[in-house]
């Protein structure tokens, strides 16, 4: 059950980060709400992982998952655009979490 906490915060982090690019620099009330919303799920189920899991791996699961799931985010809704560096960057931080799960 705590991984299934910490991918909920995941998404929640992930909604959150994706209200605030709606927000228009906090000037629209609604993904205001979101905003408060996903960002306080996401700590509140990041916080019922670490009751059993590491912090650092909780850590460095949840930003490292969050970045590449915003990315992806980014260029589905706003057609936002990625080069080869970009790429490879995640894969090196997806090849880094699985690492650091390993070793749990």
């Amino acid at each position: 059950m705590n991984y299934v906490w910490l991918g909920l915060a995941i998404v929640m982090e992930v909604f959150g980060s994706t209200m605030l690019k709606l927000s228009n620099g906090f000037t629209r009330w609604l993904p205001i709400a979101g905003i408060v919303l996903g960002y306080g799920f996401a700590f509140w189920l990041m916080s019922l992982a670490l009751k059993a899991l590491p912090l650092g791996l909780v850590y460095a699961t949840w930003s490292g998952v969050g970045t590449i799931l915003t990315v992806l985010t980014g260029m589905w809704i706003f057609k936002e655009k990625m080069n080869r560096q970009a790429w490879l960057g995640m894969g090196i931080l997806i090849v880094g979490i699985v690492m650091l799960n390993l070793t749990k």
